[in-house]
């Protein structure tokens, strides 16, 4: 029996018209899928809606796995997979896998020899990169960084010293209640001179990108509570 194709599915980073920032023939293939891998079934339909799925849900199968998912939880979905059903695996917002617990559904579909094929979307991360102008060539995704304040300011710290010792553009990001929190963290633990681009609300009609020295930051602290942000350090 012919094996079934895992499709890695991105979402809008925000509540923006899905057509300005998905493809069309990523559209085209979420809209004939009858399955779908999500971490939030109500999100997840509410997307599948303004992508222009109009299949009855009754007739879509849903699996959820996220954050609180076991390994175990993987299985059904291979075997659904193997039996030669298509899937796909949805984001909550950007591309599936980068800051999001899909990684480990698609690992197992290669250790099963299914097609992994992934849709071309928004990346939240590439596009503070390519605007910062760091260097892109030479960088580094870093996730959260501690929420405890010590080691919090080590990490910043040794971030910081990767990217004058390496030439390498540090990224990371927080959850956008924590901004104002991690923001003050980088202007007590960094050098003024070292250079600091801060993306918030990436695609939105609010879209905030800026690149300036910590020493600038501090005369002009940015208004970024509680909106989807990107950091990144460079010398």
């Amino acid at each position: 029996m012919t094996k079934g194709t895992l499709f890695l599915i991105p979402s809008p980073l925000g509540n923006e018209d899905v057509e300005n920032v998905i493809p069309a023939g990523a559209l085209a293939i979420v809209r004939w899928l009858t399955a779908f891998i999500v971490e939030e079934v109500k999100t997840a339909r509410r997307y599948l809606r303004q992508a222009g799925v109009k299949t009855d849900f009754s007739n879509i199968r849903f699996f959820t796995y996220n954050e609180h998912s076991e390994q175990t939880d993987v299985r059904p979905v291979i075997d659904f997979l193997m039996s030669g059903h298509d899937v796909g695996l949805l984001s909550e917002a950007g591309m599936p896998c980068v800051a999001d617990p899909g990684g480990g559904m698609v690992q197992e579909a290669h250790r099963n020899g299914i097609r992994v094929i992934p849709l071309t979307g928004p990346s939240s991360i590439l596009l503070a990169l390519i605007a910062s102008g760091f260097n892109g060539q030479n960088f580094a995704f870093n996730g959260y960084l501690p929420v405890n304040r010590n080691e919090r300011h080590r990490a910043l710290k040794e971030l910081e010293r990767k990217a004058y010792r390496d030439n390498q553009t540090q990224i990371f990001i927080e959850t956008p209640y924590r901004n104002h929190a991690i923001f003050q963290a980088i202007m007590q633990a960094c050098h003024p001179e070292t250079m600091l681009c801060i993306a918030c609300d990436l695609t939105l009609e609010t879209e905030f990108i800026s690149t300036l020295s910590v020493d600038e930051w501090k005369k002009n602290p940015p208004d970024i509570n509680k909106r989807p942000a990107v950091f990144l350090i460079y010398k």
